[in-house]
């Protein structure tokens, strides 16, 4: 008899894991809710679409023929809501039962939104679904003004998104620095250089604590009192895993849902996937990692039990902004035994640095150059002797530095 496999989430990471699947030719049946009314898209080219690169139709990755072609059950617009593990289904908010044998938790993450007032006011966006992403699109144009709340990697693309579509546009982060869970200060003001360039404002060290306006944006309002008018809100700090469901089933929760290294929850009916996961204490926002987890999932949920998930090396490799950007494990010196190496060109807006830790690279750091990132990549996954010979030579020939500077 066919196994019943229902997958709630219909993102990248779930859907990856249902393709490799399929590929095995199990005996599934399979059923896929998603909350969203979209068939499975690339949600890191919503970005894309945002600046007019791309068109909705164009980041869809599965189409309607897809799920048809294999005979996956697909419900849109649906929201898993409950699951009963006792008795092995899954409760929608159109009261239907889904039973299952074995359920996959593909739910991502949602985005933060922090305590501030007015944040149900018309025209406050976060960025994450092509709703969010149209909605922005209509706000757009010239004349408007738009405040990005958050200097991550999402509230910069949004950001540049707006601006390219003639939105005069401002980036408020609270920290010192921009994309700091990914760049050292250096990195980071290269980068700021680099979009402040492009013409959007940024505002460093700033904590928004009021939206302004009756029932739509009109501006807002920081701790120091000062005000900036703004037609547009866009809130970009940060995700947090979603683990709604997980709790109803009653599975072990930290920070995300606990997964071991066969992406097995503490239910042993039940995986999970993706950015709602925690495996060994670390939380994954990056695409990368959810391949890596996919890989080891569709081995265990088909009964190749075998392969283990060990963990991901971190690595951010796109243009932020129009800016090249690339960091990749360790990026800040903590130990004394790390050497640090860089090099820096104002004029051109490039900055680089290694960290080295026992002859190895342990992390890495390019801005305005990212053609050695995946070499550098190489180095650090595969950790590779740099060989202890003439050290500053061979550092220079590695990291191909002009004029290196030890930090």
């Amino acid at each position: 008899m066919s196994k019943k496999l229902v997958v709630v989430g219909n993102g990248m990471a779930g859907m990856a894991c249902v393709d490799a699947i399929l590929k095995k030719n199990p005996d599934f049946q399979i059923t896929v809710l998603s909350e969203e009314p979209y068939y499975n898209y690339n949600r890191i080219l919503l970005s894309s679409v945002l600046a007019g690169d791309k068109k909705v139709d164009d980041i869809y990755i599965n189409t309607r023929e897809w799920y048809e072609e294999n005979q996956i059950n697909l419900h849109l617009a649906t929201k898993a809501v409950d699951v009963n593990p006792q008795e092995k289904f899954v409760l929608t908010d159109k009261d239907e039962r889904i039973p299952y044998d074995l359920l996959l938790l593909a739910t991502g993450s949602n985005p933060f939104m922090p305590p501030m007032e007015g944040r149900d006011k018309e025209n406050v966006f976060v960025f994450r679904n092509i709703a969010d992403c149209e909605g922005m699109i209509r706000n757009s144009g010239k004349g408007k003004k738009a405040v990005v709340i958050g200097g991550g990697l999402l509230g910069l693309e949004a950001a540049r998104g707006v601006s390219l579509r003639g939105v005069e546009t401002t980036v408020v982060h609270l920290m010192d620095h921009l994309m700091e869970m990914q760049l050292d200060p250096t990195g980071a003001y290269f980068l700021k250089r680099g979009i402040e360039k492009l013409g959007i404002n940024v505002r460093l060290k700033t904590l928004t604590t009021k939206i302004l306006g009756k029932d739509q944006v009109e501006g807002v309002e920081f701790k120091d009192g000062s005000k900036l008018e703004a037609d547009m809100v866009i809130v970009a700090c940060g995700i947090r895993p979603n683990v709604e469901l997980a709790q109803k089933a009653g599975l072990t929760i930290q920070k995300g849902i606990v997964v071991n290294d066969h992406m097995e929850t503490s239910d042993p009916s039940i995986f999970a996937v993706g950015e709602c996961v925690e495996h060994r204490g670390k939380v994954y926002g990056l695409v990368a990692p959810l391949w890596d987890q996919g890989k080891i999932l569709d081995e265990t949920i088909t009964g190749n039990k075998g392969p283990t998930y060990e963990g991901s090396v971190l690595a951010t490799k796109l243009k932020v902004a129009a800016v090249d950007v690339f960091s990749a494990g360790t990026f800040e010196a903590t130990d004394p035994e790390m050497q640090a190496v860089s090099y820096q060109d104002e004029s051109g807006g490039i900055y680089k640095k290694i960290l080295i830790q026992d002859d190895q690279v342990i992390g890495a750091v390019l801005v305005g150059d990212s053609g050695d990132a995946n070499r550098f990549l190489e180095l650090i996954r595969k950790k590779n002797p740099l060989k202890k010979m003439r050290r500053a030579s061979s550092l220079v020939a590695l990291t191909l530095f002009k004029d290196p500077v030890k930090m």
